[in-house]
């Protein structure tokens, strides 16, 4: 991997930018150089939300990006307005539960993950997010399982300690 351009998009609430933080961190453990670029509406829930990331072996220029090796789309207004940053032979991950017109490119790779069933299997529908996190790192295979494992357990560490079983649970729940 030289270079690795990832774009999270859906709406306030979804843990969208949560993805990306854990994305970029994750590769910072593993020495490679990452950045975050977040930027979302001004409501605090419900507003729109979108991230991205990128991953390198070398020094990160640049934030910002013009197409993504790897997209994930939390709802359809963001699968609408986005799927064109995605690059030809990139990866498209979508939220099957609530996306119901798909991709409408046949030159990229699409994984639907139906996020709500999921996350109601597991008793918690807060977790989506981390379902959707695992499916992206098994398919992009930008950074290691563990190491997102590993940035789960500090992101909720001491304070929501309770809540590090489940979040990890959920990170390995889709099996693609």
């Amino acid at each position: 991997m030289s270079i690795y351009k990832m774009f999270f998009a859906g709406s306030g609430g979804q843990g969208v930018l949560l993805m990306g933080q854990m994305i970029a961190s994750a590769a910072m453990l593993e020495d490679k150089s990452s950045t975050f670029f977040p930027s979302y509406g001004p409501e605090m829930r419900g507003g729109t939300a979108n991230c991205t990331v990128v991953v390198s072996a070398r020094e990160v220029s640049c934030p910002i990006i013009s197409e993504a090796d790897c997209f994930v789309a939390m709802n359809q207004p963001s699968l609408i307005k986005y799927e064109s940053i995605l690059k030809p032979g990139g990866i498209l991950l979508l939220n099957k539960s609530i996306i119901h017109q798909g991709a409408s490119r046949s030159d990229i790779s699409v994984i639907e993950v139906p996020l709500s069933e999921l996350a109601a299997e597991l008793g918690n529908a807060r977790v989506a997010n981390m379902i959707m996190l695992g499916a992206m790192v098994r398919a992009s295979e930008v950074v290691l399982p563990g190491t997102v494992e590993r940035v789960i357990r500090d992101t909720f560490g001491v304070k929501k300690s309770a809540l590090v079983d489940i979040n990890i649970q959920a990170f390995n729940y889709w099996q693609n």
